[in-house]
């Protein structure tokens, strides 16, 4: 018989552990453990699982097609469940967004990202915002910024990437519009300071930073930079590998500023939990890429392109999004209500089911601890929630799309206590 346990002990110690849990199975918004504990998931496996866990149309088309073919190599074959997801994709992207590379993880979707913005552009440098998170990859890492664990101790990392700030209006104590119109004339100073226009291939942004504390940006501020690339013949990169497919209660985060992309990159929710992820760009751009200088083993695996493909349908057919936007409505006043007896909180911010909660203490200083202590004391009442941002005093609500209103009052009734019980 298995040691599960025994067996833990031989795992990296790299990886930190959220908790001692062991899942046996998980089902819609549940994970039950192999000692018979059952957790209400709030963390959707870092914003991954957005259909709920073993969504029973992505499980069959999974065995469906895992009996008919599980690899076939892109640069040799193309097979049918790539295209059937071309097919379904097309429907949910910006239409000028018209051509596809697959890969299978976010990292790698940002790091094909930033090779066909260079080539495509024939510029070398590419600019991030402060808090932004792109991945794991050499270059990956250069891009993120949202905490020094992620490159420490790897440094020097690839060169040609120039850091903005973010509009993060709690942090500068500033309006929205202030921070907006500051963000901008820093993005245009730095522009004349340290990496020229006419040798910056694209600015790269999540909509909605999700390491970094899931702050949402002002959409003046959205609209500027839009502006600003396009004077400038600068491609903007938008990295929707947290924010995509329905998690803000539209397909993509962007579509709340009403702007559009020119690369936009894909993977968390696409296929459910299967590992897949995509570069998906204006098709013009695509073809400046030239052939052979990316690929990829595993890119758009049979199985996973296959998953892809029913979660998108899934999506639309129980109506996920909206179900996003009314479950999210709910979760933010919940936690409006809860505010007013809890000064610790100061910030609820987000969209759709993508809602963080930021604490400080009464000084105005971040509060590590305290939010630290609410989401322990969340699981020790068989809730699962992460924290995020810079000094980890964000906790961040990434419920599945499927989650209902009885959910969702558990899940607040749960943090109720919670708070109660960590801040006496």
């Amino acid at each position: 018989m298995i040691n599960y346990q025994e067996n833990f002990e031989h795992l990296s110690p790299v990886w930190t552990h959220y908790s001692d849990i062991i899942v046996d199975h998980g089902e819609g918004c549940y994970l039950y453990a192999t000692d018979g504990r059952k957790f209400l998931d709030f963390t959707c496996g870092i914003g991954v699982t957005n259909t709920g866990h073993c969504h029973p149309k992505v499980v069959e088309a999974i065995r469906n097609q895992a009996g008919l073919l599980l690899h076939g190599q892109a640069n040799l074959v193309t097979h049918k469940p790539m295209l059937e997801l071309v097919d379904e994709m097309r429907t949910i992207v910006p239409k000028n967004l018209d051509g596809f590379f697959f890969s299978n993880s976010g990292a790698e979707a940002v790091e094909g990202a930033l090779k066909l913005a260079r080539h495509a552009t024939g510029r070398p440098n590419v600019i991030v915002f402060q808090g932004s998170f792109h991945g794991r990859t050499a270059a990956t890492m250069t891009m993120t910024t949202s905490k020094t664990i992620y490159k420490a101790g790897y440094q020097p990392l690839m060169p040609g990437v120039f850091v903005t700030p973010f509009p993060y209006s709690l942090k500068y104590g500033w309006d929205d519009e202030k921070t907006s119109q500051w963000c901008l004339e820093e993005l245009e100073f730095l522009l004349l300071t340290q990496t020229a226009p006419q040798e910056t291939a694209a600015i790269f942004i999540e909509p909605v930073l999700g390491e970094g504390g899931y702050v949402v940006p002002p959409a003046s501020f959205m609209k500027g930079l839009r502006e600003i690339c396009n004077q400038h013949g600068i491609l903007l990169a938008m990295d929707e590998i947290q924010s995509g497919l329905g998690r803000t209660g539209k397909w993509f985060g962007h579509q709340h500023f009403d702007i559009e992309p020119d690369i936009m990159t894909i993977a968390k929710g696409l296929a459910s939990g299967m590992p897949i992820s995509s570069v998906v760009s204006r098709l013009d751009l695509m073809k400046k890429w030239i052939p052979g200088s990316h690929g990829g083993t595993y890119g758009g695996n049979a199985v996973a392109a296959a998953a892809g493909t029913a979660t998108i349908q899934a999506m639309k057919e129980e109506k996920m999004l909206e179900n996003a936007r009314a479950r999210g409505s709910q979760l933010v006043a919940g936690l409006e209500y809860l505010r007013e007896k809890y000064p610790q909180i100061v910030e609820i911010r987000g969209l759709g089911l993508m809602i963080g909660t930021e604490f400080r203490d009464a000084k105005g200083k971040p509060d590590k601890k305290t939010a630290k202590a609410v989401v322990h004391e969340c699981a020790d009442r068989y809730m699962m929630l992460l924290t995020s941002g810079p000094w980890d005093n964000t906790i961040r609500w990434i419920p599945p799309l499927v989650v209902t209103k009885e959910q969702m009052d558990d899940a607040l009734n749960i943090f109720e206590a919670s708070l109660e019980a960590a801040t006496k």
